[in-house]
């Protein structure tokens, strides 16, 4: 399955797993990576030193390439690009921020960059800036998302019409299906966060991971756009953000409400109640907790599967 994402990353499937705050570490990226997809280590819940240790051991779980996911809003973000640099990863995607703070420092040091983005204009930003790869993320995204609403079968088609550079769909896909979905409206790739966090090699909290698979159509909402939009699983929390809603609140009571550290908690902690359960639309096609290799493999089946026969049951 050669095209555009295959060549660029030198992968033998454009299936590229999330770079996920929380669920992201040297594991899931050795494993993803390994099953001949790209895993990716999401550095927006790393120490620098946290992150060195996973590369570290991420080299040494698998001889295939992996990226890093670098969030522009988290701090340490110079230390966490010279970390990069210093490693030699061939691979950065970067988001939440201006593509043009660190795409040219990055390119310099032969690594491709990747900016995802969840509109044209800021697809055409990216491409400006001079990355390599646009992935362009919907609506039905889990974690933080754009302010606009667009859906993923909207925005891919739209993306596709204005730019140059290859462009990886996200956003509510989670089997070959979906892929072939994306693909078909121009995307040369798919980017897949919340299936694999329910992967047994995802670093989410087990409780977390169950609360995944029993979610149904519905369970998800976007919020909390005054400070940065984010989906989220209902549970006490979000009951608490809701009520809080209610009465027109400032941005300064929004950001009382949140605290630090609430992804954490919820995520990689297992506090179902008070954390923050990020996670996409798509959770509702999601049912069992699997190795990431067979996440991966049934993906490229189903996709290849329906591909060669072009039709959709």
């Amino acid at each position: 399955m050669e095209n555009r994402i295959t060549k660029l990353f030198k992968i033998q499937y454009p299936l590229i797993q999330a770079g996920m705050i929380w669920n992201s570490g040297w594991k899931l990226a050795s494993a993803v990576s390994s099953a001949g997809g790209l895993g990716i280590i999401g550095a927006g819940s790393m120490y620098p030193d946290v992150l060195q240790e996973h590369i570290t051991k991420c080299k040494a779980a698998t001889t295939k390439p992996f990226g890093v996911n670098v969030p522009m809003l988290y701090p340490n973000i110079d230390q966490i690009i010279e970390i990069i640099i210093k490693e030699k990863i061939p691979i950065v995607f970067t988001s939440a921020g201006n593509p043009k703070t660190h795409t040219q420092r990055l390119k310099k040091h032969g690594i491709t960059v990747v900016h995802v983005v969840s509109s044209v204009k800021f697809a055409l930003k990216a491409q400006d800036a001079g990355v390599d790869a646009v992935v362009a993320e919907g609506f039905e995204a889990g974690g933080h998302n754009g302010r606009d609403e667009t859906t993923t079968f909207t925005l891919i088609p739209m993306v596709k019409e204005q730019i140059r550079v290859p462009l990886i769909a996200a956003g509510g896909i989670a089997n070959g299906r979906g892929m072939l979905a994306a693909m078909v409206l121009g995307a040369d790739g798919v980017q897949i966060g919340s299936r694999f966090v329910a992967s047994q090699e995802s670093s989410a909290h087990q409780d977390f991971k169950q609360e995944v698979i029993k979610a149904k159509e519905g369970d998800t909402l976007l919020t909390l756009k005054e400070l940065a939009p984010v989906r989220l699983l209902k549970n006490k929390f979000f009951d608490q953000v809701m009520e809080l809603y209610k009465t027109n609140p400032s941005k300064e009571q929004l950001t009382q409400l949140l605290g630090r550290a609430r992804a954490k908690r919820g995520m990689f902690e297992g506090d179902l109640q008070e954390g923050e359960l990020e996670i996409g639309q798509v959770a509702g096609l999601i049912h069992q907790i699997k190795p990431a290799a067979q996440i991966v493999s049934e993906i490229i089946e189903q996709f290849n599967t329906l591909n060669a026969s072009r039709v959709i049951i």
